[in-house]
């Protein structure tokens, strides 16, 4: 047989191109094989693949551990493909049980509807609107009806629902499971045969949920869509990762001087896994950068630039500018490179016993003296009030003009 009529042929230069930015930082890219059939496949027919990702809008604002699946969409967005920013205002009803060992309790259509409002607002800070198709997984739930649900529920058995660690560990424990939670996992695959997708994207935590859309669309005679999971962002704590829970986060909507200050007071160490998560610079250029910094490159050189990159895209770079200018005004200097970190139990903790037991003072009252001379800051911000009671979370703090710590308070 004449090898050449069943091997593929080779992939171009800019196939080769986009499987590489499809690559990057990812967790996992399943079936690698078909995604590069379908990059082929576009190139070759000059038609867009159709890239979706569903959120569900269960809060307000949008912090930067959910743009780094945002940032991978506008890099693909970027090669010429359709995007589809799915704001899942049914399954939001429902409640994802992703992870969770306990049945989470569902918002009301009221509050779906507030969050929904502001969601896509600030995902087109990362998505280029233009090329954004939006839209809301009611449209087609809604019309599935009692009927179409028991239809889509014949598709899955309960035994390989029951396969879901978070569902198998609930019914280990002995917790709650309720039945409705099954559906979740099956609307979100069937948002996938709606939509026609040729990829969807989630986070480590949505493995489960993205494959069933491939399962789903196999029962109905499509193509299925290949899966991106990406990695979860360590917050600034260097530790857990983003949510406001911990209180490690930056929101997008935050000010630029306050965005500015906490992205400069991440360690250096994590800085290199943000570069590569949320930087839309290249891997040769951040490649580059971290040879210099190994070199002997200050590496705060490097954190004021990806600082001033994600200050710019959320605000401008007339205000990234500013941002730094005030951050130096305000820290006589900024945070040195290397700053000690202190881990403290007792949330929520006064200023004063904060500053001692994390050695920036010697005794509560001279750290009270400290506070009213205008002396101690919290995230580059003066702290004027001695009362001052710090939740969980983590804080660079400093003192005088050479004394820092980043404290990590639980």
């Amino acid at each position: 047989m004449n090898q050449s009529a069943t091997t593929s042929p080779a992939p171009s230069a800019a196939v080769r191109q986009a499987m590489e930015i499809s690559l990057r930082g990812v967790d996992e890219l399943l079936p690698q094989d078909e995604w590069l059939k379908k990059l082929q496949r576009a190139e070759a027919s000059g038609q867009p693949l159709r890239i979706k990702l569903g959120l569900d809008p269960t809060a307000p604002d949008i912090h930067l551990g959910h743009t780094v699946v945002l940032n991978k969409m506008r890099q693909l967005q970027d090669l010429g493909h359709q995007v589809i920013f799915l704001i899942g205002d049914f399954t939001t009803l429902i409640g994802d049980p992703s992870g969770r060992n306990s049945t989470r309790p569902p918002l009301t259509a009221e509050q779906i509807q507030a969050n929904a409002e502001t969601y896509y607002t600030q995902a087109a800070k990362v998505l280029d609107p233009a090329k954004t198709e939006v839209r809301y997984n009611s449209e087609w739930c809604d019309a599935l009806g009692a009927r179409g649900m028991i239809e889509l529920a014949a598709k899955y058995t309960v035994a390989r629902m029951m396969e879901r660690n978070d569902f198998h560990q609930r019914f280990t424990d002995g917790s709650s499971i309720s039945l409705h939670e099954f559906l979740y996992p099956l609307l979100q695959g069937y948002d996938s045969v709606a939509l026609k997708a040729d990829l969807e994207l989630g986070g480590t935590d949505q493995k489960f949920n993205l494959m069933m859309g491939r399962h789903l669309q196999q029962e109905w005679g499509q193509e299925p869509q290949c899966v991106l999971t990406m990695p979860l962002l360590v917050g600034l704590d260097g530790v857990h990762k983003m949510s406001k829970s911990k209180n490690n986060y930056i929101g997008i909507t935050e000010d630029a001087n306050t965005m500015f200050a906490k992205v400069l007071s991440i360690s250096d160490d994590l800085m290199w896994d943000w570069y590569t998560l949320l930087s839309f610079q290249s891997l040769e250029q951040i490649a580059q950068l971290k040879a210099e910094v190994a070199a002997g490159r200050n590496p705060k050189d490097a954190k004021v630039a990806l600082a001033k990159e994600i200050t710019t895209r959320f605000h401008s770079a007339a205000l990234a500018d500013a941002a730094e200018q005030d951050f130096t005004n305000r820290s006589k200097g900024g945070i040195p490179d290397d700053i000690p970190a202190v881990q403290l139990a007792g949330a929520p903790l006064g200023i004063a016993a904060l500053l001692k037991q994390a050695n920036l003072a010697p005794s509560t009252s001279e750290a009270g003296r400290l506070v009213d001379g205008g002396g101690v800051r919290v995230d580059g911000g003066v702290v004027s009030d001695k009362g001052l009671k710090l939740a969980a979370g983590t804080y660079v703090v400093q003192v005088g003009k050479r004394k820092f710590a980043r404290v990590t308070l639980a």
